[in-house]
């Protein structure tokens, strides 16, 4: 017998070796609002198939957790793979996914024509009866010598390709019928499971819906995100052109010795987009203000001083002003729902002052500039003083850059929006995507451990609130910016790979934090690692290595 500890309600059971997750919670006095989609084992997500051999902590998953919709959404990608498999064919290039936006998920559909809603609604029915039939997904493992060649049978050459570069003695993953995917986390246990879900057809491809977190009998509404969508396609369409869509492709660069070339080619056009932005803003004539936003990691301090750099090659001199030092004062600061200041409000600046300011210096009046004493809470005047001359560019970086609140009061054509977010668009194969918000949360991990002194488990244990703070004062107002950048460098996380994962090795298996460090671990080896020399001193990724030529 083993001895199983049930956080959900902290009792404690005895149960005959073997035992699978599942029959667990059959035999345990549990009453959660929704079934079980996974469990934390030992701080580690399984399926509900697992079988447990020794004495474990156990704690169930069910849609309102994030590592439960995580399974969810995973499951519904397999169903929608089977049903392409016996619509179109199980050709693995039919169904290629694009991007996470719009609070779902679009994939583009090759099938010989441009996808009709008939398609589209082919698609949903064989879905639905899919989930009606309640078809378990088969959890299996095979050798690689077997696995491979199974994946290149069922033409499903970019699985195959990362199968191959990883070296692994054995592969799991997982049957649906005759359709089979890669693992890359667990799956809930069939495919009556997957009740709630939509497919709509959305610009040149197919989108999916799927339940809302917290109201998980209802699909998240579809929030319109044009331009985010259009920066995902350009940079698959770019992925795509140099043959490097997928991690297996990369890694089999890297192994040629190629990566060098591959860095600088990369760096080149992403300083040539920034040149870009550059000239448009000289090119509009009226625009004295540049503000830049996006969410944390994002790499929004490197891109404004690298556009700082192009605009003054452009003929301007810009100047730099820090919205941190537009705090109200600490007595002042809105609270949170804890009771504890909420930095991240938009409220927690001193708008009217700020804008009175923005409006002097526009009209060239000499400005004293306020700092704020992070220590006092209180504005302090240090004789800092700004006098706007026709050459002259403010460039404003801030996580409110691109809220109308903040710059109410100054004409629209004098201001130039940019959102800054790291869109990954490398994916570990045609299907499966790598989360943008993961790849932050690596750049943030690897900065907060190296120039903080912060450790993964605090670095990790903040994010959740710092998501929020970004649904709610970032994200909304993403489609405002005039353009959008996109940080992401296809080949950063090799880079990342050896630091982050001998950061996260320190993470212990008995904190909360464990689940989420053994994810990140899970994908980053994935990759093959690259050396950080290889980067140039003024990447967008030395923000967070170091080694930069700018100072922050």
């Amino acid at each position: 017998m083993i001895q199983i500890l049930c956080k959900n309600n902290k009792k404690t059971g005895n149960f005959e070796f073997g035992t699978t997750i599942f029959d667990i919670y059959n035999k345990i006095d549990l009453k959660l609002p929704y079934p079980p989609l996974c469990a934390y084992v030992n701080n580690r997500v399984e399926g509900l198939d697992f079988m447990v051999f020794k004495d474990k902590q156990v704690e169930f998953l069910d849609y309102t957790r994030y590592n439960g919709m995580k399974v969810y959404v995973r499951s519904l990608f397999m169903v929608l793979m089977k049903a392409v498999d016996d619509v179109y064919g199980d050709e693995e290039g039919k169904l290629d996914f694009e991007a996470t936006v719009s609070n779902g998920y679009f994939f583009k559909l090759d099938i010989g024509h441009d996808v009709t809603l008939q398609d589209v609604e082919r698609l949903k029915l064989r879905m639905h009866e899919i989930v009606e039939a309640d078809m378990p997904f088969v959890h299996q493992t095979l050798p690689s010598e077997e696995a491979i060649p199974l994946f290149r049978k069922h033409q499903l050459e970019s699985k195959a390709l990362l199968m191959e570069s990883l070296g692994h003695i054995y592969f799991e993953y997982y049957k649906l019928g005759d359709t089979i995917d890669l693992y890359y986390g667990p799956l809930v246990p069939s495919t009556g499971y997957l009740k709630l879900f939509d497919l709509v057809k959305y610009y040149d491809g197919i989108f999916l819906r799927v339940p809302e977190e917290e109201h998980p009998d209802r699909l998240c509404d579809i929030v319109r995100q044009d331009k985010m969508l259009a920066n995902f396609k350009d940079t698959h369409k770019l992925l795509r052109i140099t043959g490097l869509s997928t991690v297996g492709e990369l890694n089999r660069v890297i192994d040629r010795g190629e990566a060098g070339t591959l860095i600088k080619v990369a760096e080149a056009l992403q300083e040539k987009k920034i040149a870009r932005i550059a000239d448009d803003i000289v090119n509009r004539g009226n625009v004295r203000i540049v503000l830049i936003a996006g969410p944390s990691s994002s790499g929004k301090t490197t891109f404004s001083k690298r556009l700082s750099v192009q605009l003054a090659a452009a003929g301007k001199y810009p100047f730099a002003i820090s919205l941190d030092d537009y705090f109200v004062d600490r007595d002042h600061t809105p609270l949170d729902e804890k009771g504890e200041y909420d930095y991240e409000s938009i409220y927690a600046l001193d708008l009217p002052f700020f804008n009175q300011q923005l409006k002097q210096i526009l009209a060239g009046e000499d400005v004293s500039l306020p700092t704020y004493n992070f220590v006092t809470g209180e504005r302090e005047f240090k004789g800092k003083h700004v006098r706007l001359n026709d050459n002259m560019i403010l460039v404003l970086e801030g996580i409110h850059g691109l809220n109308p609140l903040l710059t109410s009061e100054i004409p629209s054509d004098q201001k130039y929006k940019v959102f800054v977010s790291a869109l990954t668009g490398i994916k570990l194969d045609k299907q499966h995507f790598i989360s943008t918000t993961d790849n932050r949360l690596v750049r943030r991990i690897v900065r907060d451990f190296r120039y903080r002194g912060v450790s993964a488990v605090d670095t990790i244990k903040r994010w959740p609130s710092v998501r929020l703070g970004e649904e709610k004062w970032i994200i909304p107002f993403s489609e405002n910016a005039d353009v959008m950048f996109n940080s992401a460098l296809l080949f950063e996380l090799a880079v990342f790979k050896n630091l982050a994962l001998s950061i996260l090795e320190n993470v212990r298996e008995d904190v909360p934090q464990y689940s989420e460090a053994h994810h990140l671990k899970h994908f980053l080896r994935c990759f093959r690692a690259l050396p950080e020399r290889e980067l140039p001193p003024t990447s967008l990724l030395r923000e967070f290595l170091g080694g930069s030529t700018f100072n922050y």
